[in-house]
C-alpha cells in the first residue's frame, strides 16, 4: 500500500478518512462540476478496493447502499485502502436519467480521454484517479426503468479469483458475464483491476432487500480480501452459477398480466403473462422456453411488440437456486412478510 496515495491531489496517509470532491468539468454557470468520493485508509497495509454507484443516474440503490457502508462499525478494522464513489454520474442524477446531458452512456465510454467527448473526459478522470489506483472493485447497478433484476453478481467467473469474490458476495444468483467495450469492467480487466457488477432492483427506485444484500455482500467481500476480519457466521448462501440467460420478447402490443414474478422458478412450457388488448381479448401468451429462474423482469403492465419482458437464466438445479432466494430474504429481511 503506497505511502503517498493521491486522488485529485488530496494526499491521505494512512489510518486517515478524507472526503475529497474530484473536479470534472464545468457547467454553462462556470460551477465546477465534481464527483464525490469517500476514501478511508487503514493503518496496517492490505488491498485497494473501490465501490461505486450511479455509473446510470437513475440507479439509486447503490447509493444508499454505499451510504450505510461507509457508516459502518466494521469498517473501523480496515486494513488497506477502501474508496467509495457514491455517484459517478452526478448529471445522470440531477436529472433522473441514465445518460449524460450528450445522451451517450458513461458506461459505453471507457476507457475515454482528457480532450473527448463529455463522457470520455468524465470516464477518463474516474478510470485514471479512482480504477488504476485499485486492485480490486464492485460497480452497483440495478434494472432499467420500469425493470427490476434480481439479486445477482455479474463477473468474469472463469477467473479463479473474481470467482472467490463473487462467491464470498453471498447472492445466490451469479452470472458468468462476457466483458462489454467501453464499459467499466472492461477497461477495469485490461489494467489488472478484478471487478464485479452488483445488478439489484429497479431505477429510481430503493428496494430494501436489494440494499442490505449489497452492503452484506460488499462486506463479505472486505472480508475474502483479508481487508476485514473474518466472521464468525458461516456463509449460509451457495451461489449458483448460470453460464447462459436470455430475454423472453412480446410477440404482440398490449395489456400485460403477469403470473409469474422476479425470482420465480419456471419450467419449459409455463405461461408466463398473457397479453391482451383494452376490451379484454387475449392476443397472446408469453411462454417459457426453458427450465430456469426469473432474474428481470418488466414492472409496467404495458408492452410493445418485440420488447423485452423476462430475464431467465439457466441452470441445472432451479430449485436450489429458488430456496437460496428465501434464505437471503429470510436473513435480511426477518422481521417482514415480503
Amino acid at each position: 500500500m503506497a505511502e503517498n496515495f493521491k486522488i485529485g491531489g488530496v494526499s491521505i496517509s494512512r489510518g486517515e478518512t478524507r472526503r475529497i470532491d474530484l473536479p470534472v468539468v464545468r457547467l454553462y454557470t462556470d460551477t465546477e462540476m465534481a464527483i464525490p468520493v469517500y476514501v478511508q485508509r487503514g493503518k496496517k497495509s492490505g488491498p485497494t478496493m473501490f465501490v461505486c454507484a450511479a455509473l446510470h443516474g437513475d440507479e439509486l440503490n447503490g447509493i444508499e447502499i454505499i451510504s450505510r457502508l461507509i457508516g459502518s462499525r466494521s469498517l473501523k478494522s480496515l486494513r488497506g485502502t477502501l474508496i467509495a464513489v457514491p455517484v459517478v454520474n452526478v448529471y445522470g442524477v440531477l436529472q433522473h436519467s441514465r445518460y449524460l446531458p450528450d445522451r451517450r452512456d458513461l458506461n459505453r465510454s471507457f476507457p475515454g480521454s482528457a480532450k473527448g467527448s463529455l463522457a470520455a473526459r468524465m470516464a477518463h478522470v474516474f478510470l485514471d484517479e479512482i480504477v488504476s489506483k485499485c486492485d480490486y472493485g464492485i460497480d452497483l447497478h440495478t434494472g432499467a426503468l420500469h425493470r427490476s433484476n434480481l439479486p445477482q453478481i455479474r463477473a468474469n467467473l472463469d477467473d479463479e479469483e473474481t470467482r472467490g469474490m463473487a462467491n464470498a458476495f453471498g447472492v445466490p444468483v451469479m452470472l458468468n458475464a462476457t466483458l462489454r467495450d467501453g464499459s467499466l469492467r472492461q477497461a477495469a480487466a485490461d489494467l489488472g483491476v478484478r471487478i464485479l457488477l452488483y445488478e439489484a432492483g429497479e431505477a429510481l427506485r430503493f428496494d430494501e432487500l436489494c440494499i442490505r444484500a449489497g452492503v452484506k455482500g460488499i462486506v463479505n467481500v472486505l472480508r475474502h480480501l483479508q481487508m476485514l476480519p473474518k466472521s464468525r457466521r458461516q456463509q449460509s448462501i451457495e451461489p449458483f452459477v448460470a453460464r447462459r440467460s436470455g430475454w423472453l420478447r412480446a410477440s404482440d402490443s398490449g395489456i400485460v398480466n403477469h403470473k409469474k414474478e422476479l425470482g420465480d422458478h419456471v419450467r419449459e412450457g409455463e405461461v408466463l403473462a398473457t397479453i391482451a388488448d383494452p376490451y379484454g381479448h387475449e392476443l397472446d401468451r408469453v411462454i417459457c422456453n426453458a427450465d430456469g429462474i426469473i432474474i428481470g423482469k418488466q414492472n409496467i403492465p404495458l408492452v410493445q411488440e418485440g420488447e423485452a419482458m423476462y430475464h431467465i437464466a439457466y441452470f441445472h438445479e432451479p430449485h436450489e437456486v429458488a430456496e437460496n432466494l428465501e434464505l437471503l430474504q429470510d436473513s435480511l429481511l426477518p422481521d417482514e412478510n415480503f
